[in-house]
């Protein structure tokens, strides 16, 4: 499919006016980063000091790493304003968060003005919203009589076409959707299934020609084909026909198919290819979340080591034998590591065969079933964290026996390993934490684990710490 191929390196080499549009968005959000804190130095301090000038740049700095994990400036004419609007302020949170860790540990948040930094910290997303909110709208007022530009269609009335309609119907972005045009009867088969998944069941506007003829007379600008299989002579010819105008043509492939988990587009030396099974944790992802889970792990162990001591304590007096129970899981790409937890009970499984623990089970001590209930046998996990071999949110780890067990029965269990282990995830904020007695818990453990994985943002992981604060702690069925 080398026409497939070029289709894709074209696309990938943003145009022009794409690029500046990009580096525009981004030397504004810049400007208005600095100019804020500048601006509220001087108004109400009178001067800005030296080290404005240095906070105002680490800003940037922090602000453009964050916001290229959340493409804050990626695929603009495909992203709703609500979505706009959620990775901007996501971001600056980040950023913002970031910032007074770095103050708090460098001893230098007393040298600035908590007066300055409040209206620094507010007025920013604030004035990035506006100036988006205006630009759009200057976009719209400026270039009214091309509005074509905005209008997309899709060509085939197929599972892929119906998706598609789908999610661009949804759109409040830019893109304005006109329907699906195909030569062939309604599918109402594929109108069904639409249906079932929640979207609009759209009507076949008219013809491939009729598309065709909107096209080459610039009644449209984005042509989506979603005529299956896509190699055959037919879409090859029809890709060659809409050459003849001025549309931006997209191929849309039939994942529906396949269970898609983190899925891109690679280009190995000329040879396009899409992942179906991939870890969110790449390049600059791979180093925040690192980021998050060392700068939080060392906050949390500062803040519970007291409850530590107690705890030890409490597991040493309770029974005899070590404080700390280390076994062995599988953790990153399925690799056997040990973590550790405050010994819970009399015995310490961690071979071929281990029992979850039940309830009013004899081998958890009285001290034991307390700091279970609670969770706080999971505290030294924190440690495992700053080694590397966990991180603060994922799929809970279970014991190497488990894992070979539920392999053969739960389908895509493996894929859980597709990043770190975690000390607490969407599984168990969820309500799915402690004994999995039955197939179906497990299978349930393991559907929010892929979700987790499938939908990886910084924001997640932030809701889920949050919700563990709050209700992920004690659990019923934690014995």
């Amino acid at each position: 499919m080398n026409w497939l191929g070029k289709m894709i390196s074209k696309e990938n080499q943003i145009q022009n006016g794409e690029y500046e549009s990009i580096v525009a968005h981004k030397m504004l959000d810049l400007f208005i980063i600095v100019a804020t804190l500048l601006a509220a130095s001087w108004l109400y301090l009178g001067n800005i000091p030296k080290n404005y000038f240095i906070l105002a740049g680490l800003g940037c700095v922090i602000y453009l790493l964050f916001a290229q994990n959340f493409e804050l400036y990626r695929n603009q004419d495909f992203t709703t304003t609500f979505q706009k609007i959620q990775r901007l302020t996501a971001c600056w949170a980040m950023t913002v968060l970031v910032i007074l860790m770095l103050a708090f540990f460098a001893k230098r948040s007393e040298v600035h003005s908590r007066v300055v930094i409040a209206i620094w910290l507010m007025a920013v997303p604030y004035f990035m919203v506006t100036a988006r909110a205006i630009s759009r709208f200057s976009k719209k007022k400026l270039f009214a009589e091309d509005q074509y530009q905005n209008k997309a269609i899709v060509i085939g009335a197929t599972e892929a076409g119906y998706h598609m309609a789908g999610a661009l119907g949804k759109n409040d972005s830019i893109l304005t959707f006109e329907g699906i045009y195909d030569d062939t009867e309604k599918n109402t088969d594929q109108r069904a299934a639409n249906q079932a998944d929640g979207n609009v069941a759209y009507p076949i506007k008219g013809s491939i020609e009729q598309a065709l003829v909107l096209a080459k007379s610039r009644e449209l600008k984005h042509v989506f084909i979603a005529l299956q299989p896509l190699g055959t002579e037919k879409v090859k010819a029809l890709i060659q026909s809409f050459a003849d105008s001025t549309a931006r043509v997209y191929v849309v492939p039939n994942m529906q198919t396949f269970d898609l988990m983190q899925s891109r587009w690679r280009t190995i030396n000329g040879v396009p290819t899409v992942s179906v099974h991939d870890t969110p944790f790449n390049g600059v992802r791979s180093a925040i979340k690192r980021v998050e889970d060392i700068v939080a792990s060392t906050i949390i162990l500062t803040l519970i080591s007291p409850v530590l001591a107690v705890v030890a304590m409490g597991v040493k007096m309770s029974s005899s034998g070590p404080i700390i129970f280390k076994q062995k899981r599988y953790g990153l790409d399925g690799k056997e590591i040990l973590i550790w937890k405050f010994r819970s009970m009399s015995t310490q499984d961690n071979g071929s065969v281990v029992k979850q623990a039940t309830k009013n089970d004899p081998r958890v001590t009285k001290f034991g079933a307390f700091i279970r209930k609670t969770s706080l046998d999971e505290l030294p996990q924190f440690f495992n964290v700053l080694q590397g071999r966990m991180s603060i949110v994922g799929p809970r780890p279970h014991a190497v026996a488990h894992n070979e067990e539920y392999r053969k029965i739960v389908e895509k269990y493996m894929l859980r390993h597709k990043v770190k282990p975690g000390i607490t995830g969407l599984a168990q904020v969820s309500g799915y934490r402690g004994e999995t007695d039955t197939l179906d818990k497990m299978e349930k453990r393991v559907e929010y684990d892929l979700k987790y994985i499938r939908t990886w943002t910084l924001w997640l992981d932030i809701k889920i710490i949050v919700m563990t604060v709050f209700k992920g702690f004690v659990g019923k069925t934690a014995y």
